[in-house]
């Protein structure tokens, strides 16, 4: 995979500032630590799990139906895997939310709520966030964000333009997602994200029917949990097929075209930002709605009953114990990043 270096510089700079920003551009090492840290964990039922599962990983969009739907926004490193992966990896990103303040409550508690919504989804056999006229603390965290449309535009407009075409599969697939033929768009790259900061992202601006609409064109490669574990073998993308067999509500304007994902941007179709929360949200709904959505992706290649014998089986606490164990890694690792990335800059 092409990369483009003053991204990368960017994103090295990211991960100096805090553990969080860290954790989030560094699911390589995540996989490559994860089966020594928690050894006893790998021998759980394999499933097609998310992989890079964090906090800030969910979103919302609208379906076909305009309706606001809420769950995971980015699968680009779906994997099989260990179920407890997913578990341990949200666990871990809520315990550093939470020392960044972002997330009020302790850390066993966050990791009992995520669980009981695990396990209450498996039990229900899955159902997705449709925020229309449930799940208030969710819709209320997704209105807070739209207050300021605004703001997402000028954002997407800052980016600088760019001459030279995309890939014919990425420019294609642009294309075939506007809503007209032959509608004239502007291409930018888009810098955003943490972990796939450094690949290949194409933005479309256009005008149409009075109004800005966005398109975006984001490069995949195999999940680096595969990398890590038998590096000379990193199999294929499953982007697609995660999507399609999850308990979920799919949004129309998702394309996968080889090795781009294909998407629309806007206000009310993207991930939420922990800093975007309302200052006075229900952190232990969202949590738990952050465990049952888990749920809800894992049953598409899983069968709950196996998942539920498995952790009927496990010791008390041991979510608590394995998040805490991975942040304790995670810090260590940061605090090394932290001298050689102060060193380089003198």
């Amino acid at each position: 995979m092409p990369l483009i270096r003053a991204d990368l510089a960017l994103k090295h700079r990211l991960m100096a500032e805090s553990p969080f920003r860290f954790f989030r551009g560094t699911f390589y090492r995540w996989a490559q630590l994860f089966p020594r840290i928690c050894a006893r964990l790998m021998d759980a039922p394999q499933l097609l799990g998310v992989g890079d599962l964090h906090v800030e990983n969910f979103g919302t969009w609208r379906d076909s139906e305009g309706r606001l739907i809420w769950g995971v926004n980015d699968f680009d490193e779906v994997c099989r895997l260990p179920y407890t992966v997913d578990l341990v990896r949200l666990a871990a990103s809520a315990h550093l939310a939470i020392d960044g303040n972002h997330l009020h409550l302790s850390r066993p508690r966050a990791c009992r709520v995520i669980l009981d919504g695990y396990v209450a989804a498996l039990n229900a056999r899955g159902q997705p966030f449709v925020l229309a006229e449930h799940h208030t603390a969710l819709r209320q965290a997704a209105v807070e964000r739209l207050k300021e449309p605004e703001k997402f535009w000028q954002k997407l407009y800052s980016f600088r333009e760019i001459k030279r075409q995309p890939p014919s599969s990425a420019l294609k697939g642009l294309i075939r997602l506007m809503p007209e033929r032959d509608l004239k768009f502007r291409l930018s790259h888009r810098i955003a994200g943490t972990g796939s900061l450094g690949r290949r992202r194409y933005l479309a601006l256009a005008q149409w029917r009075g109004g800005s609409i966005a398109r975006e064109a984001k490069e995949l490669t195999a999940s680096a949990w595969k990398w890590a574990q038998s590096p000379r073998n990193v199999g294929k993308i499953f982007y697609g097929k995660i999507l399609e067999q999850a308990v979920r509500v799919l949004d129309p304007f998702v394309r996968v075209r080889g090795r781009w994902i294909i998407r629309r941007l806007a206000p009310d179709c993207s991930r939420i930002e922990l800093s975007s929360l309302p200052e006075q949200h229900d952190a232990v709904r969202l949590l738990h709605a952050m465990g049952w959505e888990t749920a809800n992706v894992h049953l598409g290649s899983a069968e709950p009953a196996i998942l539920l014998k498995d952790l009927n089986a496990r010791a008390p606490h041991w979510l608590h114990s394995a998040a805490e164990a991975s942040v304790q890694s995670t810090l260590e690792d940061w605090r090394d990043w932290r001298r050689v990335s102060s060193h380089s800059q003198t």
